[in-house]
């Protein structure tokens, strides 16, 4: 099995550039197609790309580049990398949940289908150490202890962090908005808050200040009395 290298392309617009390999022997060697390499050549693909020397991080020899650039028929071999279990990702270890803890995850589990039913299952299963066999089993109530469980926060349970809980929530509502957004889905009325002079609010009405009576004012605009009136 051949040695896979690191930055396939950065190495293949590298040896493009500072070879005089044909395009067979750079993409036999980057596990990419001739056709691939001959793009790069004519400035088609990755050109953006910085090109990486593979003799330089150790994933070429000398001999092997010369040996090749003298045969065009041979093929050269990848030595690994002494940079690449730097570069190699590491995965996370499974979140490990007390055994005194264990009981609590499907409250936690009943919390997230309740509050938060647009948390995919793998982020639920991942951020509270369960699987998604039990996640299935509390939502259509066929958990061994159903009637004992009841919907309480992760966070007050010890299962994960306030920011660990609001990083996921956050991540499933983004997510969320963009397909909503992206079939024309719009939020119901009254979904979002309002304005309050659109809500309706209340507003406090100015008191009412107590006016002086203008005597004068109001006997002028009285009509005048007839005589016969005045008996």
């Amino acid at each position: 099995m051949m040695t896979q290298i690191l930055m396939p392309k950065a190495t293949a617009v590298w040896l493009v550039d500072n070879t005089s390999l044909t395009f067979d022997q750079i993409a036999d060697f980057c596990g990419l197609h001739p056709l691939e390499v001959k793009g790069i050549a004519d400035g088609e693909v990755a050109r953006d790309i910085r090109g990486a020397d593979p003799i330089a991080n150790g994933q070429l020899s000398r001999d092997e580049l010369d040996a090749a650039e003298k045969n065009d028929k041979y093929r050269m071999k990848a030595q690994k990398s002494r940079h690449a279990e730097l570069l190699k990702p590491v995965k996370k270890a499974p979140r490990y949940t007390p055994v005194s803890r264990r009981q609590d995850r499907p409250d936690a589990i009943a919390w997230f289908i309740r509050n938060h039913p647009e948390v995919p299952d793998s982020q639920v299963a991942r951020l509270l150490g369960t699987t998604k066999a039990t996640i299935d089993q509390v939502r259509n109530r066929q958990h061994w202890n159903s009637a004992q469980i009841k919907p309480v926060d992760p966070v007050t349970l010890g299962l994960a962090t306030q920011l660990e809980l609001d990083a996921v929530v956050k991540k499933a509502a983004d997510k969320k908005a963009k397909d909503d957004a992206r079939r024309g889905i719009v939020e119901p009325e009254g979904a979002t808050l309002r304005p309050a002079s659109e809500a309706g609010a209340y507003e406090e009405e100015e008191p009412e200040v107590e006016r002086e009576t203008d005597l004068a004012n109001v006997f002028a605009n009285q009509p005048a009395l007839d005589e016969d009136d005045e008996d």
